[in-house]
């Protein structure tokens, strides 16, 4: 077992993505997804989206993983997690996915919603870990035709809310 001091997680740093950043998260998104979102669709979340919260982190200095949730009155919405190729498998995902988890807790949300590919058994499994629950399903739902599976959790009042980077 590794202990805290070898432990490379511990090196995470996780703040509020910036205007600078669009460029890294956009290569992070071409390298994660069929369908990548525009640097363009980055922008206008940033500025034009009040009910947006993207988080990224970073590791000795270089950004390696991003997340994004809508957070509306007592219900979020995760956009998008993904984590540079380099850095999957080492957990990165999850600790995004918790800090998205905290962080909407933290604006009031009481349950979290995301939609994901049937073919992505490993975010599924991840999902599953956190409490999400497949509910439904969205028919042709990516540009591809692939559905999207449907998953709700609940929020629970100390989601991680001590590990908040804020």
């Amino acid at each position: 077992m590794m202990n805290e001091e070898n432990d490379p997680l511990k090196e995470l740093v996780f703040r509020p993505m910036e205007m600078d950043d669009i460029v890294a998260v956009h290569e992070i998104e071409r390298h994660s997804f069929a369908t990548p979102w525009s640097q363009q669709a980055f922008f206008q979340e940033l500025t034009n989206n009040d009910v947006a919260q993207y988080i990224v982190v970073e590791l000795d200095g270089a950004l390696i993983g991003y997340g994004g949730v809508w957070v509306m009155l007592d219900e979020a919405h995760v956009t998008n997690i993904a984590v540079h190729p380099d850095y999957r498998g080492q957990k990165v995902g999850e600790q995004l996915l918790l800090q998205l988890m905290a962080l909407s807790r933290f604006l009031g949300a009481q349950r979290m919603t995301l939609e994901v590919r049937p073919s992505n058994e490993p975010a599924q499994r991840l999902y599953r870990k956190h409490g999400f629950r497949s509910v439904g399903v969205r028919k042709k739902y990516y540009s591809d035709k692939e559905d999207a599976m449907i998953m709700w959790a609940e929020l629970a009042d100390d989601t991680g809310s001590g590990d908040l980077f804020l």
